[in-house]
């Protein structure tokens, strides 16, 4: 069975801030690892501050927050 070709990044940005949660200003969480292979992070944080998003890491996920609030850490 063939195995199917990777996401171009762009189709992967796509997919990433098409999803519903984005649409609704949700928070989306995707592996470091997938961000790194796929878009390096350069690339995310000049998506990130194109749509005023903010992203958080943790044990190899990354949360994105879909929307301009502010983020803060409670502890």
């Amino acid at each position: 069975m063939p195995v199917p070709a990777p996401l171009s990044a762009d189709a992967w940005l796509q997919q990433l801030f098409r999803s519903r949660a984005a649409a609704k200003g949700g928070v989306i969480r995707r592996q470091k690892r997938d961000i790194e292979r796929l878009l390096g992070w350069d690339r995310f944080r000049q998506e990130l501050k194109h749509r005023g998003f903010h992203a958080v890491e943790n044990a190899g996920q990354v949360f994105i927050f879909c929307n301009q609030d502010a983020v803060r850490i409670i502890q």
